[in-house]
């Protein structure tokens, strides 16, 4: 069995390092706000290349408080892809903003620069481009635009920890960036978490605000907050997996690139990778016109797959208010019905992903049932 995920080995490896940091979490007796998350903070946004960073509760979480620093809320509208995971919709959504889908680049699955400024209307108020599956979006383009327009653009960075646009981080690209911590990102915690990064005082000071009931301490709150920390005992333990980031991301880039040159000439659609994006390859996504029965294919032959997404944002019934069809974004409606996520991950090995291409091969070399 190869399976799509395994946290258990690289865990095995960071055992000490983990137990060492958590002995030293119980004896600080300080558990919320501390130095652990003081200190992670730090040191990711040095790694980002920001000058603040702020952890919150999870990255649906940093995505809303961002767009709350920008004062963004009723009556407002944000340019999403129509081709994302949900919470991206969802946190404009919790703000009381109405998320406006641009279809996606055909190559890259991420936003399309060249149909936003169609979508624009007075209400506009911010672009959030999504770095989906760890292919950094082409952020360039859209502060263009921004900048002509007075907008913000948020980065949703939740699956592209270590990614690259431009040889510049992920997380760096734009006016902030919204990351998840869940335990299956490329550096997960071990529960939810999520972080702000941003080169702006201000709106790192409004988040920190607003993750802790909108009170600087006790006895004054400045603003309608909400209980949004990074749990102190994640930070310390994510201070320690951000060490083993690069190296991991590493191998995922190495298994991308034998996964590419070794499923060529088949009838899947292989993930691009433009000359200016390095992905992190959070998962690495196939197209098949036939992908249940090569999913299907790849478990009897004891390879897991998984499907990321099955159904788009806007044909979700929490969206039915917004009076999208079926038909309304049909590239993201094609992917949603042909993408299928591989196995990729440092506790993988290369003989691991070579008999996944073997399985793969014989899958699309066989009639279809």
């Amino acid at each position: 069995m190869i399976p799509f995920l395994n946290l258990s080995p690289l865990d095995e490896d960071l055992r000490e390092e983990l137990l060492t940091a958590t002995a030293q979490f119980l004896d600080s007796g300080r558990y919320m706000l501390g130095e652990g998350l003081a200190e992670f903070e730090d040191t990711f946004a040095s790694y980002v290349g920001v000058d603040h960073c702020v952890g919150v509760a999870s990255g649906l979480d940093a995505i809303s408080l961002l767009l709350r620093a920008y004062n963004i809320g009723p009556g407002d509208e944000v340019i999403v892809p129509s081709n994302t995971y949900i919470a991206t919709w969802l946190a404009v959504t919790h703000v009381g903003a109405t998320p406006v889908p641009v279809e996606p680049d055909e190559s890259t699955y991420n936003l399309d620069p060249s149909l936003v400024e169609a979508a624009l209307t007075p209400r506009t108020r911010a672009i959030l481009p999504v770095h989906l599956y760890g292919q950094p979006a082409d952020v360039a383009p859209l502060m263009g635009i921004a900048s002509r327009r007075n907008l913000a653009v948020i980065e949703d960075a939740a699956q592209a920890h270590g990614a690259r646009y431009r040889g510049r981080q992920a997380g760096s690209l734009a006016h902030a960036a919204a990351f998840s911590f869940y335990p299956t990102k490329n550096l997960g915690a071990y529960g939810d978490g999520g972080a702000v990064t941003t080169d702006d005082p201000e709106v790192a000071k409004t988040v920190r605000l607003l993750r802790n009931y909108g009170s600087p301490g006790r006895g004054r709150t400045l603003r309608l907050g909400y209980n949004s920390r990074l749990d102190e005992l994640q930070a310390r333990l994510l201070t320690i997996k951000l060490s083993r980031l690069d190296d991991w991301n590493g191998r995922r880039r190495h298994q991308a690139a034998i996964y590419r040159e070794g499923l060529a000439g088949t009838d899947l659609v292989l993930p691009a990778a433009p000359s200016w994006a390095e992905p992190s390859w959070h998962v690495f996504v196939v197209q098949s016109m036939q992908r249940d029965d090569l999913a299907s294919h790849l478990a009897r032959h004891g390879v897991e797959t998984l499907i990321h997404y099955p159904v788009p944002p806007h044909l979700q019934p929490a969206y039915e208010h917004l009076g999208m069809t079926r038909g309304s974004f049909p590239l993201s409606e094609l992917l949603h019905q042909t993408v299928l996520s591989l196995p990729i991950g440092p506790h993988l090995s290369c003989d691991d992903v070579r008999t996944v291409i073997a399985a793969v091969r014989r899958a699309t070399s066989e009639p279809t049932s």
